[in-house]
């Protein structure tokens, strides 16, 4: 009998499919939880397989390589599989691993995505009717991309038979989440104090900072501004209506976020609109008319001409 563990189920087996490029910090917060059970279980209560396209290293986005003890045809017989990806997983096309999902999902194998895994499930159409999340990074293309996603911006979603985490550290509370419903509050709480992970956060916690760290001032109505702008990115509203949303006059809304930002509200929004602009340009097969729309932005050439003016080249140079 172990030790601390209160649940005498036989080890789960936990694939993990890395994709080339993937980030080692969302691979270590989603594993180094399970090394940690295991140890303090005194028995393994998971057994990780890393499983590769073939039986060659996978190298993650820094130095980190990661050696698969199993490649795709093999037969592991899992009972979860967490695809951990990076980078521009909305280009990711391999016909054999979207396959080879789509037979573990129809053998009932619980599967996962963390960081820009859920794109990769999305695209293999195994995200139907079901609620996730994906990195904040990868958000907007997805959704330019499948409208019909239940996409939501929190921190991990556990849907029945899928796992999505957005990737960074959410993976240890994402973890700390399961390794409670298998084993307890007590032993998750072990195993998360063995990472001084003492904040748990909740599943519905946010992915980035709030709005006055990721703004830079306490002023109430640049918040009630910014957070209008930050909601109509491909709608933009007026200045009239940001100013009746802030309270102010337009002169006096202006006044604030030249003192305060360093510019006039319509050009910050338009800088949030390009940022946005860049996001999709970096994750997502959309077109350059199509981001442009996306954005806010009436004509390919306009939003070309205003994206030069801020990074300095046009879009397409870009892409």
């Amino acid at each position: 009998m172990d030790n601390h563990a209160t649940n005498p189920r036989d080890s789960r087996r936990i694939g993990i499919l890395p994709v080339e490029g993937f980030a080692m910090m969302s691979y270590a917060a989603l594993t180094e939880p399970m090394r940690a059970a295991n140890l303090l279980a005194g028995r393994d209560l998971y057994e990780m397989v890393n499983i590769g396209r073939s039986m060659a290293p996978v190298a993650s986005s820094g130095a980190g390589l990661v050696a698969p003890q199993a490649k795709l045809g093999d037969d592991p017989r899992l009972d979860y599989l967490f695809v951990v990806a990076g980078g521009d997983p909305a280009a990711f096309a391999d016909r054999a691993i979207t396959g080879w999902l789509q037979r573990l999902a129809r053998r009932g194998v619980l599967l996962g995505g963390v960081s820009g895994g859920p794109v990769i499930l999305a695209q293999a159409g195994l995200m139907e009717g079901r609620r996730m999340t994906v990195h904040w990074e990868h958000a907007a293309a997805l959704s330019e991309a499948l409208p019909h996603l239940l996409i939501e911006r929190t921190l991990y979603v556990i849907d029945r038979d899928r796992v999505t985490c957005a990737g960074g550290t959410a993976p240890m509370d994402l973890m700390h989440a399961l390794i409670m419903q298998h084993h307890g509050a007590q032993f998750a709480r072990l195993v998360s104090d063995w990472f001084m992970h003492t904040e748990v956060r909740p599943s519905v916690g946010p992915q980035r900072a709030g709005l006055v760290e990721r703004v830079g001032t306490t002023a109430p109505a640049i918040l009630d501004a910014v957070e209008a702008m930050e909601a109509n990115l491909g709608d933009p509203l007026p200045l009239a209506r940001l100013a009746e949303v802030a309270g102010l006059s337009p002169r006096q809304l202006n006044r604030q976020f030249s003192d305060k930002l360093g510019r006039p509200a319509m050009r910050y929004y338009r800088d949030l609109r390009l940022d946005m602009a860049q996001n999709l340009l970096r994750n997502s097969p959309l077109s350059l008319t199509e981001i442009a729309l996306a954005t806010g932005f009436a004509s390919s050439s306009h939003f070309s001409r205003v994206y030069a003016q801020r990074f300095g080249q046009p879009p397409s140079a870009y892409r």
